[in-house]
């Protein structure tokens, strides 16, 4: 099992009067190689169970484990260091660093593994050629379009061959076009073995033949369907 999520609960501002119960009861198993979207209105958790499936934090109660690492018993730097190295998450917003170049951001998560500068180069290039967009490497961010944006930061997510891709609304500012490219690279990671949970209420990825199950969440609990 790469995901496992037993009984977990996460509540916000605990024990104030601002208290928010964002996650309720929430059983998930989600196999290696699985594809899985996580649909539901905004409010509804999707966002807090990404996060804490990508070690962003741990839930308040109830049992999370990730690429074999319970959560709720690592401290914060560990909860870190397993995600650099198990996770590659693609941000609804990107999350790029605008006055770097599209080559700098995509480097950038390597340098804390202490890789030499001409092996970042190298697995970044091979990257953005993969993706089409090695032409842009020496662009700074701010200059691109939002469709290279989105494969900049697919790049980045996977500069450290991660096993586990997570991507929240991932489609949210893309057209047609661009989101079904982004979901035919969605489908060639998952023939490689990834396992990926996205977040969507997009039809194009409720209804894509690469996600195997989508998981409907209302009110901070889930229900499971087929795609």
């Amino acid at each position: 099992m790469m995901i496992s999520i037993q009984n977990v609960y996460k509540t916000y501002n605990q024990g104030l009067t601002n208290e928010v119960a964002a996650l309720r009861d929430i059983n998930l198993d989600v196999q290696r190689n699985e594809v899985i979207c996580l649909k539901g209105p905004s409010g509804s958790g999707k966002s807090t169970l990404l996060s804490i499936i990508g070690c962003v934090f741990p839930p308040t109660s109830g049992a999370a484990q990730v690429a074999g690492k319970k959560l709720s018993r690592l401290p914060d730097r560990f909860l870190t260091i397993h995600r650099r190295e198990y996770i590659g998450f693609i941000f609804q917003q990107f999350n790029l660093l605008p006055q770097l170049t599209v080559l700098d951001n995509v480097m950038l998560p390597l340098m804390v593994f202490g890789y030499p500068p001409e092996i970042r180069c190298e697995k970044a290039v091979a990257l953005l050629e993969r993706l089409g967009v090695e032409h842009r490497r020496h662009f700074v961010v701010s200059q691109i379009s939002g469709g290279e944006l989105q494969r900049v930061a697919i790049a980045r997510a996977l500069i450290n061959d991660p096993p586990i891709i997570l991507a929240d609304e991932p489609t949210a500012h893309l057209d047609q076009k661009l989101s079904e490219r982004f979901l035919s690279f969605m489908e060639e990671f998952k023939q490689e073995g990834k396992t990926i949970v996205m977040t969507s209420h997009d039809p194009l990825v409720v209804e894509h033949p690469c996600v195997d199950r989508v998981v409907e969440m209302m009110d901070g609990r889930t229900r499971s369907s087929c795609s």
